[in-house]
């Protein structure tokens, strides 16, 4: 259960703080299970279930892809940060202004 990561009492957590940390958390378990499938995937020598495990794979980044929107219509820090790194040429690091 996603409260059990909480580090303070959810009595003293604001609604948004406890939204926030269920995205954070669906987001860190989409990306756990699209690793997983690419794990299985290239570890599969069945070419029929390779092809299903990496379609799960994208799927699930799908789901990664919606929370990151979810965290950007919604939480503003998100948004900039969001903004300024995605979807830029050049180096990924670096390049804050």
């Amino acid at each position: 259960m996603a409260s059990d990561n909480l580090h303070a009492p959810r009595e003293r957590l604001s609604k948004e703080t406890l939204h926030l940390h269920h995205a954070i958390v669906s987001l860190m378990e989409e990306m756990e299970a699209v690793d997983w499938y690419r794990q299985r995937a290239d570890d599969c020598d069945d070419e029929a279930l390779k092809e299903i495990l990496l379609h799960n794979m994208r799927e699930e980044m799908e789901h990664a892809c919606m929370v990151l929107e979810w965290l950007r219509r919604n939480n503003e820090d998100f948004a900039k940060e969001l903004k300024d790194n995605l979807f830029k040429d050049g180096p990924i690091a670096g390049h804050h202004g």
